[in-house]
């Protein structure tokens, strides 16, 4: 059976169930939209957590990002896994307790102003929005490659399936559709990591076989892999790189802004309100993080058998001569010739040797000329070859690297690389969708619930009834999918890189906020809205003047990254929240009463806005 077909099979029975799910659970009342009715059971509801945090960001970005920066990208592993951890022992009781919808719903009562819930409601469709980016990118890069249609076809694609489930069956058929993700995406993970340990070390188990040495040799695979680096000028794969740079500052900052923004993040706070009791948002958390660390747990391993299989494969390989339609005669660059048609992976002979030259350091000082391959500029991009391939056009002229890797495809190529059976390489382009829709349908959900309940229900029009606030739910979820898909059909970036600034974002306005809503009665709206409001900026000015706006990197301040500055944006916002608040006068003592109940989560009622 052909690779497409097998694909068709994965894919559509996976969209089959999807739909299933969510036509038997329809949402029919503005609590079943907002919160699955209060009724999700802690293991449905920890299975829902898991994939609805792991995104297309956890599966394809983190992976290919440690692959690809090798120490650098463990700041996604620590911060990611450190903030879920963080979310549940310190907030999702307590919120739970509280028993609001949404975090923007929770901002409004504790500091008792329309004001804050406005300001909060904005930051929560930011942040929502910079991270569904990221996922419909995910979605693109899965059907262009595995469907072999246009990455904006697939996107549209993604969207009529989020739309269906999300619109028809809101955090009711979310949920359970995400229970059927996480299946999906789990399996589409492990299987093609326990394949390839037993393949280079003989062990099955992903996370001991990242430690064994390899077959026949007497280096384990982070030291074979340390070698290879080496002799090819780049940096040591286990060592300090130009990812994070060398300032352990800066590298202490990025993972504090992924673990804080993790515990911000308003599609994850929202799934602790949807089981019935404060006990069972602790043992779902419980259960979620479970179902996390498996995946994270496989992930550097994943990244560290790509990357040495990536490398085998191409570097030194001999061309000269092929044409790219006899290129794959044998099916040993199959893989490299499929992925080039989607324009994320690309090779340019640049010394015209005929031959596939991946390799490290700036290259002045080697000899780069065109080859056989007609190549021509366009735009800022490199244009070259039989299918039109693009690469960045300083992949092309800074360096000697001839090798062009797109970081997005590392996990989902890895199968290819390694010469799986077709059926797993179906299962991953599953998995890979099941990831990104997961995800995208919980923050559409938040957007769509900020929108009715937040600024609808709350503040413009409080007398509509509940079946008129389901219907601005749902016109809201129809809005948010149409523009995500426009941020998936025009990225600010790679998945990984995407997510990070949304977790930025969420370490900067929504962290701090919540906290001092829990643990301190002095903190009154003055200092709440003018924390956020400070936090959110600083954070967002940095990352547009220097990511969109053409900075200078040697502008950083103190040499801090954008991606890392949410975590100064945080500490910009408490301490705003802190001085204002010491200038102007407390909380009524209702409301210093309310958080000293929040505080003690002792048996609760069913979540409501009450």
């Amino acid at each position: 059976m052909e690779q497409r077909t097998w694909t068709y099979i994965f894919v559509g029975v996976s969209f089959a169930v999807y739909i299933g799910i969510a036509i038997w659970s329809k949402a029919k009342s503005a609590k079943e939209f907002y919160i699955a009715g209060g009724g999700v059971s802690p293991l449905a509801n920890g299975l829902a957590t898991a994939a609805d945090w792991m995104s297309a960001a956890s599966f394809m970005g983190m992976a290919g990002l440690i692959a690809s920066q090798g120490y650098g990208g463990s700041v996604f592993l620590m911060g990611w896994t450190g903030g879920y951890v963080l979310l549940a022992l310190c907030l999702a009781p307590y919120l739970r307790k509280f028993g609001k919808f949404t975090v923007p719903d929770f901002v409004g009562a504790r500091y008792y102003s329309n004001t804050a819930r406005v300001v909060a409601l904005v930051c929560a469709i930011f942040i929502s929005f910079t991270y569904v980016a990221g996922q419909m990118r995910g979605v693109g890069v899965v059907f262009s490659r595995f469907l072999e249609v246009d990455i904006n076809l697939g996107v549209f694609i993604g969207m009529g399936i989020v739309f269906f489930y999300a619109v028809l069956g809101g955090m009711k058929g979310i949920t359970y559709t995400q229970v059927a993700q996480y299946c999906v995406l789990i399996f589409a993970f492990t299987v093609p990591a326990i394949f390839i340990a037993f393949n280079l070390t003989g062990n099955y188990i992903p996370q001991l076989a990242l430690g064994m040495n390899l077959t026949g040799e007497e280096v384990n695979v982070i030291e074979k892999l340390d070698q290879i680096h080496k002799d090819l000028g780049f940096p040591k794969y286990s060592e300090p790189n130009e990812f994070t740079g060398t300032q352990t500052f800066n590298m202490f900052l990025y993972t504090l802004a992924l673990m804080v923004g993790t515990a911000g993040l308003p599609h994850v706070i929202i799934r602790f309100f949807t089981v019935p009791r404060v006990k069972d948002a602790r043992i779902s958390a419980g259960y979620a993080l479970f179902f996390i660390a498996i995946l994270y747990t496989t992930a550097p391993a994943v990244a560290a058998f790509a990357r040495l299989n990536m490398i085998n494969k191409v570097n030194g390989k001999d061309l000269a001569g092929k044409e790219y339609a006899t290129l794959n005669a044998d099916g040993t660059y199959q893989w490299f010739y499929d992925w080039e048609k989607t324009g994320l992976l690309g090779w340019v002979d640049k010394n015209g040797d005929g031959k596939m030259q991946y390799v490290g350091g700036d290259g002045k000082h080697l000899p780069v000329v065109k080859g056989k391959w007609k190549v021509k500029k366009e735009g800022d991009k490199i244009v070259r070859g039989k299918h039109g391939q693009v690469v960045p056009s300083n992949e092309v002229t800074d360096n000697a690297n001839e090798i062009f890797i797109d970081r997005d495809i590392i996990v989902l190529a890895n199968p290819e690389i390694a010469n799986l059976p077709k059926w797993v390489i179906a299962l991953v382009a599953a998995g890979g969708l099941a990831a990104a829709l997961s995800t995208a349908a919980g923050l559409l959900l938040v957007i769509s619930t900020s929108i009715s309940h937040d600024l609808i229900k709350k503040v413009l029009k409080p007398d509509i009834s509940d079946k008129q606030e389901l219907l601005y739910a749902r016109s809201a979820a129809v809005v948010a999918v149409c523009i995500a898909g426009w941020f998936g059909i025009n990225p600010p970036g790679f998945v990984a890189e995407v997510v990070g600034f949304a977790f930025g974002f969420a370490a900067s306005s929504f962290f701090p906020v919540i906290i001092m809503g829990i643990f301190s009665k002095r903190m009154n709206k003055e200092g709440a809205i003018a924390g956020m409001l400070v936090g959110i900026l600083s954070t967002a000015a940095y990352v547009i003047y220097f990511k969109f706006l053409g900075g200078d990197p040697k502008d950083y301040i103190c040499g801090i990254h954008p991606n890392s500055f949410g975590a100064i944006g945080m500490c910009l916002n408490f301490i705003t929240a802190v001085i204002v608040c010491s200038f102007t006068k407390p909380p009524p003592q209702e409301i210093q009463d309310l958080v000293e109940h929040i505080r003690i989560p002792k048996g609760a009622g069913d979540a409501s806005d009450h």
